[in-house]
């Protein structure tokens, strides 16, 4: 067997402009190059120009529906929700409130058709026909809802969903792979290629990964029956996505990955290789790209498939790493002594990837933030694979015209390359180019499935192309000029300095000039992943046992605090700051530390772990920054002229901080900081499981500069707590634990004489979901499983219990239950651990107690398998009645409860009467019902179409009402002013003889 290259290595967010610099100088070709890639472009664009079907009519495309219905205007986005949900919908009652929602978000009704396509009339037609019968703010509950239901409701469905079908069926080749080679057979003597996509989000389950498995292969076997006996490349091909075929596609999982997708990868493969079909790896986000290139190298090597020239995959140009993708593939073409196929795109997740990369606090992006740059490395790129043939056959996959005609230059007349197109779209350009090159190939990329898994494909494209900026976009608006098609990406460009986008800032700049975001690290760079594993692994932690606190120690600290008070509350507020800054930069620097420690103390996977010392860091420059604001200089009040009046904020006192062991160090140090940045001196009192943490934080803190009179630790269990809460020298106590708890701790300061102090608690809740029949059942199970089972539901803020409409209940719950089948229980330390251990036996032994009366009352969905330790495996419950979860169950236990569409009220009402008021998960693409929720619930946070743990520091201030807390929100910005008293000053500058600076005053 011949060697594999090393496992592919590239720097995983490179800088833009040191890319630019590189690309840049080569950029323009010769003068006369230059003129004929203008020629060849203009009578591109000229020919889409024409096929504008103002004048003959046609089918039409997505060029067609995009000049239509821009995404810029709400009549777009409105059209676009609305063929991602509509045909998932079952009921009518949902789909009728679903497509008013939608229809009354923008103007159908006077929407006049600018295009004489019949796929654009027929759909604007039909929706304008709904919009008529259905006006805004008319529901089927409304007023006018008889008249509605009796002469228009269904009819408004029936156009609706038909308009949504059609243009299914113009952008889907066949619903079956069948009914797809029906529609693709040549006719009239043409040739045509075409490369078939199985439609489907990722796999979820084991079920999922097998049914997509099954319908890959049954299609090679059927287009290879029918792909008759010209060779390769002028043979069919198809595309399998990865993340469809494993359901834990994910870098921490990559041993699990390659010994149970290569597999299937591998036998695939050899099917198409039977039918010498060219087959397809299609690209994934850029944090699967290095797992993807193992599963591909792996495959390759297989003996079995040597002889054959059809194994090939996609690469974005859009990724930075692109050009070192291309030298990799080279480098197996030269191993394995074989041709390979490689489809160049531009990239299709680009906002995914830059949300993706702003929240991991990457140092950078992994794809370009300006177009200009992916159409400058998409050239480059271009011109590498072609100087690579015949080893590599590219396949040029475009709609700009501008590119076809560089590629068309750059590729002269040696041919070994292929261009590519979207079914439904770039039939003008292609059909130009065809007449003007007939001895050019070209495939086209042809989805087939279902019309509901279409139309979220559908979306994807039409954002892909429906920016204002997209050639597609522009290329069919005749208000912008042919010369401004033809700009070639280096000149937009200019200079490297310009290669970033000026309004995206890089993840670590997010919140400046205020603050730095924290430093993440992404699990999908295998560099960045192995340094980190290495160095926590090299961490020596002192476990010897921390001494707890006598009661006379716990009384000592209060003394010792309330003398330090004084010198610290007069301490410069900046001078504040800059000690919770500097203990942010140490947090960062000894992030291996702290890891360890969180992982062998607090039993936190390494994903965890690492989230949770970024809050601590993200705490400590968030109150800094706040502080400065709130403490630094006193607030000019207006009032009459001959006086001053000025408002202050400064400390109370001594603050206990009474923080629990879930969130041992970002908990902890939110406390305490805020309490500092605030002028107090604190007590600290961590939870009795995690007192290392603690003690290792508050070295941190006096390393940092915050003097050892200002803050005192005081390790204990419960009694030590309460001997501090009786104190009557404290100013102040913030809490974070269970309700019970926070109870005891108001009634002991309601007790004391002396002055009112206040209680800042956050605690717990039974957190909800509401997931109704318009939300995507894979979205809804991966924010399920992460919300109620991540942290092994060690979160105040996990979902504990889940409501969904009885119309699709038991879909979503056979893929929740799936997914939840998949995750790995064990020792955190092993990085592919999703769920650790609770935090200790008795712990333990109130979830098992739960879960032996759940099995009695409710209906058992799932239960998995945990190994012997303190670890508790996830669990589904069924309940008939939400009153049936009586407390918070604060563990990997989901409850889930069906109700009717028409019985949302009352799913409402069952949320309230729980008394918390944490977290709330919303799954819904009704605006109008997402709306609804949000205004009649008291929640604290609530989250749309998303998980509904990991609060952001200053981004989603977190705590409840209720018996979820008193609030002010942690990591907010009215926190800090709970911590702090107000002083007034008022000065009578008038009172020494008069108002001089308003005698001295000009007219």
């Amino acid at each position: 067997m011949p060697n594999i290259p090393p496992p592919f290595s590239a720097t995983y967010t490179p800088d833009d402009a040191d890319i630019a610099a590189r690309l840049l100088p080569s950029a323009h070709l010769g003068p006369p190059q230059e003129a004929r890639i203008d020629r060849t472009a203009t009578r591109l664009i000229e020919a889409i120009r024409k096929r504008d079907d103002r004048l003959g009519g046609g089918l039409g495309g997505v060029e067609d529906m995009l000049r239509e219905f821009a995404l810029s205007t709400k009549e777009g986005l409105a059209l676009m929700v609305l063929a991602e949900a509509l045909l998932r919908v079952p009921d009518a009652r949902t789909a009728d409130q679903f497509i008013e929602d939608k229809l009354g978000e923008g103007d159908f009704i006077h929407h006049e058709t600018k295009s004489t396509a019949f796929l654009v009339n027929a759909s604007a037609w039909a929706l304008g026909l709904s919009a008529r019968v259905i006006q805004p703010g008319e529901t089927p509950d409304g007023t006018i809802g008889r008249l509605v239901k009796r002469l228009g409701a269904p009819a408004v469905r029936t156009a609706t969903r038909q308009a949504m079908r059609l243009m299914g069926n113009h952008f889907v080749l066949g619903e079956t792979i069948a009914q797809a080679l029906e529609r693709a057979r040549p006719r009239s003597g043409e040739r045509a290629r075409y490369s078939f996509d199985m439609l489907g989000e990722g796999a979820r389950t084991a079920t999922d990964a097998r049914r997509y498995f099954d319908a890959y292969a049954s299609a090679i076997e059927t287009i290879g029956k029918a792909a008759g006996n010209h060779p390769l490349p002028d043979r069919p091909g198809i595309s399998v996505k990865l993340s469809a075929l494993h359901p834990r596609f994910e870098a921490i999982s990559r041993d699990r990955v390659m010994s149970e997708l290569v597999p299937q990868l591998l036998d695939l493969a050899q099917r198409a290789k039977v039918h010498d079909l060219n087959f397809t790896v299609d690209a994934e986000e850029a944090d699967r790209l290095e797992l993807s290139l193992d599963v591909i190298a792996a495959t390759l090597a297989d003996p079995s498939l040597a002889g054959w020239d059809g194994f090939g995959l996609a690469i974005q140009a859009y990724q930075k790493r692109a050009g070192d993708v291309i030298d990799y593939v080279d480098a197996l073409a030269r191993t394995h002594d074989r041709t390979l196929m490689v489809r160049l795109v531009k990239g299709a997740y680009w906002d995914t990837e830059i949300k993706r990369a702003q929240e991991r606090g990457l140092d950078g992006y992994p794809v370009f933030t300006r177009k200009a740059m992916t159409d400058l490395n998409y050239v480059a790129c271009a011109q590498k694979l072609l100087s690579l043939r015949p080893r590599i056959f590219p396949q040029f996959a475009t709609h700009n015209a501008l590119s076809v005609a560089t590629v068309l230059e750059l590729a002269g007349v040696n041919g070994g390359f292929e261009f590519q197109r979207l079914h439904g779209m770039g039939e003008a350009l292609y059909e130009q180019l065809a007449k003007d090159h007939p001895e050019i190939a070209y495939r086209t990329y042809a989805p087939v499935g279902s019309h509901r898994d279409l139309l979220a494909y559908l979306v994807r494209r039409l954002l892909e192309n429906g920016a204002n900026s997209s050639f597609v976009a522009q290329a069919s608006d005749y208000r912008v000029p042919v010369t401004a098609l033809l700009q070639r990406p280096a000149d937009a460009v200019v200079r490297p300095q310009q290669a970033s986008h000026p309004k995206i800032p890089l993840p670590g700049d997010l919140f400046a000039p205020e603050r730095r975001n924290s430093r993440g690290v992404e699990f999908g760079a295998r560099a960045a992943l192995e340094r980190l594993l290495t160095e926590v692994k090299a961490e020596t932690i002192d476990f010897k046992p921390v001494t707890e606190a006598t009661p006379d120690q716990a009384n000592a600290a209060v003394a010792a605090a309330r003398a330090g008070f004084a010198a610290w509350s007069r301490t410069p507020a900046a001078t504040r700051a800059v000690a919770l800054e500097q203990a942010a930069h140490l947090l960062e620097n000894r992030a291996p530390h702290f890891i360890a420690l969180l992982q062998r103390e607090g039993g936190k996977t390494l994903d965890d772990a690492l989230s949770e010392l970024r809050e601590a860091t993200d705490f400590c420059r968030y109150y800094a920054a706040q502080g400065r604001k709130l403490f630094g200089n006193d607030v000019a009040m207006p009032g009459p002229t001959g006086e001053s009046n000025a408002l202050a904020m400064r400390g109370r006192g001594v603050f206990v901080a009474i923080s629990p062991w879930n969130f041992p160090l970002a908990i902890f140090l939110g406390q305490v900081t805020a309490a500092l940045m605030a002028g107090n001196s604190v007590v600290a009192k961590p939870a009795e499981q995690t007192p290392r943490i603690a003690v290792e934080a508050v070295r941190l803190l006096h390393e940092a500069g915050i003097p050892a009179s200002a803050l005192h630790l005081v390790a204990g269990d419960g009694r030590i707590g309460a001997a501090l809460t009786a104190h009557p020298d404290i100013a102040g106590i913030v809490f974070t634990g269970s309700t019970e708890v926070a109870r005891s701790i108001n009634r002991a300061l309601a007790a004391k004489d002396g002055p009112i102090v206040p209680l800042i608690a956050e605690t717990g809740g039974i957190n909800t979901m509401v997931a109704d029949a318009t939300a995507l059942p894979e979205q809804v199970a991966d924010d399920v499983v992460t919300s109620a089972f991540r942290s092994a539901g060690q979160r105040c803020s996990a979902l504990r219990l889940l409501f969904v409409q009885e119309d699709v209940a038991d879909r979503m719950i056979e893929m929740i239950a799936g997914a939840a089948r998949e995750l790995k229980i064990g020792d955190a330390s092993d990085v592919a651990t999703h769920i650790g251990p609770v935090i200790d036996v008795e712990a333990k032994q109130r979830l098992d107690a739960h879960i032996a009366r759940m099995k009695r009352e409710a209906r058992l969905h799932f239960a998995g398998t945990a190994p012997k330790g303190c670890f508790v495996a996830p669990h589904i419950f069924e309940l008939e009645d939400a009153g049936q979860l009586t407390s918070e169950v604060f563990g990997p236990i989901l409850h889930v409860v069906r109700y009717p569409a028409e019985n949302l009220e009352c799913v409402l009402q069952a949320i309230e009467r729980t008394g918390y008021g944490l977290t709330l998960g919303i799954h819904s693409r009704i605006d109008d019902t997402i709306e609804a929720i949000v205004d009649r619930v008291q929640i604290g946070n609530i989250y749309v179409n998303r998980n509904m743990i990991g609060a952001v520091v200053g981004v989603q201030p977190f705590g409840g009402n209720g018996l979820s807390g008193t609030g002010p929100k942690a990591g907010g910005p009215h926190y800090l002013a709970r911590f702090a008293t107000e002083q007034t000053v008022t000065i009578n500058t008038a009172a020494a003889g008069g108002n001089a600076a308003l005698l001295a005053g000009d007219e």
